[in-house]
């Protein structure tokens, strides 16, 4: 933002019949329109509309009712995918029982021990006593969870026994010497997630819990994960992981493809259901005077006749851009979404919708764009390699400028540095890929290349794989020696990721002739940080790790 100008930022939400809402903002220099920006005056809805998506057509929408419905409904249309209250069931299995109806009625001291565990006892609403009068309550960070128990001791115990049956996940628990649980025993088509608690020396100080999972073929994968042969203590630690394991449960059978359906139908129909009685017949594009609410982030003001080009670039939240990023692990291209926020570079598999790499924007040194991609360089050198799909080099042009945006880091040019008649190339370079000096008038120096330059790749090969001993010898050997260099800032410093803040020996060199022939002294006694100035805040050496975001795009780059 700039202190001597008003912008204004336009939010926007979509529903459509698809199970997730698209919310976004725009500053309104990017929106092309003939109205006036940066004044009190906001900017029509159709304009707007037409920029933001383009491919919706204007002329079938229609202005809500002023009505105080509209919000309520929305509201509860958007709190459907929020589910912060939980049912599960449990079903106690007794030593020799073998179907569902040998269920007793009765529990047992190892069941109040492990109830007691998860929760509270406490009354049901409901006062015709027809599903009984007690059940078990917890709270877990967010969630509230209602166990609904077969054995909970009432007159109405069977209709109690078919609320358990209706629950989605299902605790089954079972006495030491019961028999291995089998999903077969139940008779109840809707629990399709089972997780088996199985006691082990009951009420004594030493009693643990060992636990499995049972569920449907078409429930996906969900976690934490339970350790091979791992005994649980009767403790805080196991009630977190339990009641974890079964939100998780919770979650992953709505996300089956049959609950899919189900949800995406009934948000159809309520959908329609706001059109039908809460829309009037006015269309977006039948009067100018429709103007879209706005919000000012700053307080002065100043008038703007034209928007800015690529305003849209300067935003907090994520751009995306349809890329191939080249796996070089299996070889194979992988269809992703990129997507470039305030604070992390995401790339998401769009068969799978899973994030396949991330790192930070302060991790990222730099990047190579050209017509057909860009190469971005992050961490300690590594890199991805990203082709762009649909507008070519508009595409990589605009992530280039995303990235300047949002990023310390700066973009990598190509060179091709020559010889003289010696032989040698002109420049030194250290053991991170830092060039420490060129000789002046030097081919190196007419290409370019000065003191502080990071190079990052040396005749296509990734400096982050080899050794310094490596380097020297591929910039001796090679014929033409072709290197990518990324340009060091304004004061000459080197760019630097912020994961690069750890502690290396000082390597000092003796600038002989060339890199070709120079030997390097080390100074043990002598130890710095490899960032020129010392960061703002201090990073622990465990966080520190767990900051390293897992590579999974370049590994075979190693």
């Amino acid at each position: 933002e700039r202190s001597d100008e008003t912008q204004y930022n336009y939010r926007m939400i979509l529903r459509t019949g698809q199970l997730s809402t698209l919310r976004g903002s725009i500053t309104e220099d990017s929106i092309p329109s003939s109205s006036k920006h940066g004044t009190s005056r906001c900017l029509p809805l159709k304009d707007v509309l037409e920029f933001v998506v383009p491919q919706l057509s204007i002329h079938s929408l229609r202005l809500a009712a002023d009505s105080p419905r509209v919000p309520e409904l929305l509201l509860q249309l958007d709190q459907q995918e929020l589910r912060f209250q939980r049912k599960v069931g449990v079903l106690f299995c007794r030593a020799g029982q073998s179907t569902e109806e040998d269920n007793s009625d009765s529990g047992s001291p190892a069941l109040d021990q492990f109830l007691d565990l998860l929760g509270h006892r406490g009354p049901l609403k409901d006062t015709k006593d027809s599903t009984g009068r007690q059940s078990v309550f917890t709270t877990f960070r967010e969630f509230k969870l209602m166990f609904h128990v077969s054995t909970a001791s009432s007159p109405q115990q069977l209709l109690h026994k078919s609320l358990t049956g209706n629950d989605f996940v299902t605790v089954i628990f079972q006495e030491p010497n019961s028999p291995p649980f089998s999903p077969q025993i139940i008779c109840s088509h809707s629990q399709h997630v089972f997780i088996i608690v199985r006691v082990h020396r009951p009420c004594s100080q030493h009693t643990c819990y060992s636990i499995a999972v049972s569920r449907r073929r078409d429930i996906p994968f969900f976690g934490p994960l339970i350790p091979p042969g791992w005994m649980f203590s009767a403790s805080p630690e196991f009630r977190n992981f339990l009641l974890t394991k079964i939100i998780n449960a919770e979650n992953a059978a709505h996300r089956s493809e049959t609950f899919v359906t189900i949800r995406a139908r009934r948000r159809q129909e309520h959908l329609k259901e706001l059109v039908e009685n809460f829309s009037t017949s006015v269309l977006v594009d039948s009067s100018s005077s429709i103007k879209f609410s706005f919000i000012s982030l700053v307080v002065k003001k100043k008038e703007r006749s034209a928007p800015q080009p690529h305003a849209y670039l300067n935003t907090a939240g994520a751009l995306t851009w349809s890329v191939t990023a080249k796996d070089f692990s299996c070889s194979f291209d992988v269809p992703c979404q990129l997507a470039i926020s305030s604070e992390f570079v995401v790339l998401v598999e769009e068969a799978s919708r899973q994030v396949v790499f991330h790192c930070y924007c302060r991790g990222v040194i730099g990047w190579n764009a050209g017509h057909k991609g860009i190469k971005l360089f992050y961490e300690h050198g590594d890199c991805v390699m990203l082709l762009t799909r649909e507008r070519g080099w508009e595409d990589s042009r605009e992530i280039a400028q995303r990235l300047q945006l949002v990023t310390h880091g700066g973009p990598a040019v190509d060179m091709i540095l020559r010889r003289n008649r010696h032989g040698q190339l002109g420049f030194h370079m250290n053991f991170e890929g830092v060039v420490a000096d060129v000789e002046t008038n030097s081919f190196a120096w007419k290409e370019g290349l000065r003191p502080g330059c990071r190079i990052m790749e040396i005749c296509a090969v990734a400096i982050v794989k080899l050794s310094h001993k490596q380097m020297i010898e591929l910039l001796r050997t090679s014929m033409t020696v072709s290197v990518v260099v990324i340009l060091p800032h304004g004061d000459g410093t080197p760019r630097r990721s912020f994961s690069e803040i750890y502690q290396v020996p000082r390597f000092e060199y003796k600038l002989d002739s060339d890199i070709t022939s120079y030997p390097l002294r080390v100074t043990p006694p002598t130890w710095h940080k490899v960032l020129e100035a010392p960061p703002t805040q201090s990073i622990p050496g465990e966080l520190e790790q767990q900051l390293r975001p897992i590579k999974q795009m370049n590994e075979g780059s190693r």
